[in-house]
């Protein structure tokens, strides 16, 4: 078994009751979250990818960070909205669905409508067009950049706000119902993959789409997105977290680990792939992406609140800053990489040299512009 619902130990269930004050470990699991957001950015650069980035990509590149995308997006997006959903549903709870939905419109929404604006220039005066005699470029589709997770977070949480205000108010689970059996995790890693792959016979990755002219989204990430973030409200709502069993959290740690390991076998072996049916290929991939999401959300999350729910002034500031820290940090990428550009060194070591510069600058431009901008 991969979970056991039996009881938890008294040992375990007195660190739980520990925990319910401050939720320290979930802090600290965002400052790591939001460290691998800046290097998969920074990577950009330096290894081979097929996605759009401001500064062109070296001549040569790091084929070991070919796996680090791959691993990295398998899960790392889909944890953010993970903790934000467990979130939204504790803030919605204290606050009350009225004022959690305008909490959530200010907070999200203006950092939002001032990326929009900023791109929007950028889309007028530096991306000109045919269609404008080669002067100025066309401000549509809205573009938001990185900020797509700020916007489906919006979206996520008004959704959640306007149903609570609509259907009537069910009495809350007991706390001490089940955590979900190892049996219900695995039916629950088949169901997305199955619904992952659904959505990828019309969708690829990297694979944009625009509804309506004004919602950025990735079909091909978003059944995984909204299913953690699913997830996360009902971890909430039932007390998963606090109770879910340390030695099953480690299991799943193993099943995350191991297939990311198994990844980066593969791949640094065979570096230009092996000839095989494209649906299996696809269908093997999606259930791979499927298990080291689930493994690496419950195993992370467990991890983190047996071991690190502690905080010092560093990791306190840090905490705070995440928000901004995600807002601001391309720009702080940005700079660091075009600095590198005369250096004479393999892309790998700029790679982690320009990840040890930008990602504690990032997060001090995020605690710097944190309270004015009142974030």
């Amino acid at each position: 078994m991969l979970a056991q619902p039996a009881a938890i130990t008294r040992s375990a269930a007195s660190r739980a009751a520990t925990l319910v004050g401050r939720l320290f470990f979930f802090d600290n699991l965002r400052i790591v979250a939001m460290a691998l957001v800046i290097m998969q950015h920074v990577g950009q650069v330096y290894g081979p990818t097929e996605g759009v980035w401001m500064i062109p990509p070296q001549a040569e590149t790091a084929f070991i960070l070919d796996p680090f995308f791959t691993v990295n997006r398998s899960f790392g997006m889909s944890l953010f909205f993970m903790i934000a959903g467990y979130f939204a549903v504790l803030s919605c709870d204290k606050k009350g669905p009225r004022p959690f939905l305008k909490d959530r419109a200010v907070r999200l929404g203006i950092p939002l409508l001032g990326w929009a604006v900023f791109m929007a220039l950028v889309q007028i005066f530096l991306m000109p067009t045919p269609a404008t005699g080669n002067r100025l470029g066309i401000p549509w589709p809205v573009e938001v950049a990185h900020m797509w997770f700020v916007e489906l977070l919006l979206i996520f949480c008004a959704v959640y706000a306007v149903a609570r205000m609509l259907l009537p108010a069910r009495p809350a689970p007991a706390r001490d119902s089940r955590v979900p059996p190892g049996w219900a995790i695995v039916l629950f890693a088949l169901g997305l993959a199955f619904a992952s792959a659904v959505v990828r016979i019309w969708y690829d990755m990297d694979e944009w789409v625009y509804v309506l002219g004004v919602i950025k989204l990735q079909p091909f990430d978003l059944p995984r997105d909204l299913a953690l973030f699913i997830v996360g409200m009902l971890a909430a709502r039932r007390d998963w977290v606090m109770r879910f069993p340390s030695r099953s959290g480690r299991v799943w740690l193993g099943v995350g680990v191991a297939l990311a390991a198994a990844w980066y076998a593969f791949r640094l072996a065979f570096p230009a792939g092996m000839d095989a049916d494209e649906r299996l290929v696809g269908g093997l991939f999606t259930l791979w992406e499927s298990f080291l999401c689930v493994g690496m959300c419950i195993g992370l999350t467990v991890l983190f609140r047996d071991l690190w729910n502690w905080q010092n002034s560093l990791l306190k500031n840090a905490a705070q800053a995440q928000y901004a820290t995600y807002v601001f940090h391309i720009g702080v990428v940005l700079v660091f990489q075009w600095l590198a550009m005369p250096l004479d060194a393999p892309p790998l070591v700029k790679f982690l040299l320009v990840s040890l510069f930008a990602v504690p600058v990032s997060f001090l431009v995020g605690y710097w512009l944190r309270k004015p901008l009142r974030m």
